[in-house]
């Protein structure tokens, strides 16, 4: 199989991928084994199943320690997706498929990154993130109410993709606190 790049944007981003229930670590197990084996290690980076722990008192009263798996059935990929990628994603053992995917090729939908921070978070997962903005820069507000309008970085949370602006409003200077998705810089 060729691949062929044309077909995706190529940005690396989070899916959510299906496994039967009660099989996610065996798809989990499955997929990375298949990663290295189809070298795929440059499309294919984290696999994660998001646990939880908890503590559950015993009937003698002693505290036990209980993983749960807060999305069952669902395990969540960090890739880039291409057509070899995808395909060796879908095709692995106890995977059914993509989430948000209705097949007959129709593309994978990636999680926002503002939706995954904190399951990443929970999970002992450190987010790099590429600001594409500078304080004191001006970005574009991308959303209403200031869709459109011009605002001035004034503080960037770049671990929760926050970036905080001032936008005008009825003849006033306002912070706003928008995702970074939320917000494209201006190009000089």
């Amino acid at each position: 199989m060729n691949n062929n790049l044309d077909d995706f944007d190529n940005e690396r981003a989070w899916y959510v991928i299906q496994s039967y229930a009660g099989m996610e670590y065996a798809a989990k197990r499955n997929l990375e084994r298949r990663i290295v084996s189809m070298n795929m290690e440059d499309y294919i980076f984290n696999v994660l199943i998001p646990e939880e722990i908890h503590y559950e008192t015993k009937a003698n009263g002693e505290k036990k320690e209980v993983i749960e798996n807060p999305y069952p059935g669902y395990i969540f990929v960090d890739m880039i997706v291409t057509d070899e990628s995808w395909f060796i994603v879908r095709n692995t053992p106890n995977v059914t498929g993509f989430l948000g995917s209705s097949g007959g090729r129709a593309k994978p939908v990636p999680v926002p990154m503002h939706e995954m921070i904190p399951i990443l978070k929970k999970n002992g997962v450190t987010i790099t993130v590429d600001v594409k903005f500078k304080v004191g820069e001006k970005v574009r507000v991308m959303i209403e109410p200031f869709a459109g309008q011009e605002a001035v970085v004034e503080k960037i949370d770049a671990e929760n993709q926050i970036v905080t602006v001032l936008v005008e409003l009825l003849g006033r200077s306002t912070t706003t606190d928008l995702r970074f998705d939320e917000v494209e810089p201006i190009k000089k």
